[in-house]
């Protein structure tokens, strides 16, 4: 095993859906009515520059620049590392792994990213809305493993499971690891009977592949 690929919401950091709720809240004060059902219908809205999207579903010139501000404080609110993930990133450089990450997000959160505590962490960023590809595409798990410079079989992936991406990372012959809030079930059916490892908090990932090494 020479990388750790780790997945992004719900991962790294929290997905606030009462924060997300009232950002959308704010720009439908701003624009024509719909906005909501119409942007979650996008299918563009993770893979293409988040300024098309919002001029597709109907965003107008005039608002732009404030919904895009909107946007850009909710993700700046959510970009905050979860407890020991940034301490365990350091630690597995230390112990010589290979970093990756795999998001599928809106192009708010690259533009946020250098921000962020995360800066200079990956050996390999990827982001959906660079890329043009989301999870399960099999494209993008090994667009990342090329990136990194390994096979996919030399990688763990960290996730949430949401989009399919565990099942995703095995496709492509990666190891994954499950990560889900202590006390509670997994959020996404596809992996509440996961058979793989699974952890509650970041750090919990030094232990399993202390496991795996042996």
């Amino acid at each position: 095993m020479r990388a750790v690929i780790f997945d992004l919401w719900e991962t790294l950091i929290d997905w606030d859906e009462e924060a997300a709720k009232r950002m959308v809240g704010r720009i439908e004060q701003l624009v024509e009515p719909g906005f909501r059902e119409r942007w979650y219908a996008s299918p563009n809205r993770y893979i293409a520059p988040v300024r098309d999207v919002l001029a597709e579903v109907g965003v107008s010139r005039d608002v732009m620049e404030d919904v895009c501000s909107i946007r850009l404080d909710y993700v700046r609110h959510c970009l905050v590392p979860r407890p020991g993930a940034v301490e365990t990133l350091r630690e597995l450089r230390e112990r010589g792994y290979l970093l990756g990450l795999i998001t599928v997000c809106s192009q708010d959160v690259e533009m946020l990213w250098p921000e962020s505590e995360f800066e200079g962490l990956f050996d390999a960023e990827v982001f959906s809305s660079r890329v043009g590809l989301a999870k399960p595409d099999p494209r993008i798990s090994l667009h990342c493993c090329d990136s990194l410079g390994i096979e996919p079989q030399q990688a763990v992936f960290v996730g949430d499971g949401a989009n399919d991406e565990l099942s995703g990372a095995r496709s492509v012959g990666m190891e994954a690891i499950l990560i889900h809030r202590p006390g509670e079930d997994p959020p996404w059916a596809e992996v509440r009977e996961w058979d793989g490892p699974r952890v509650t908090s970041i750090p919990e990932v030094l232990n399993v592949l202390d496991r795996v090494a042996r």
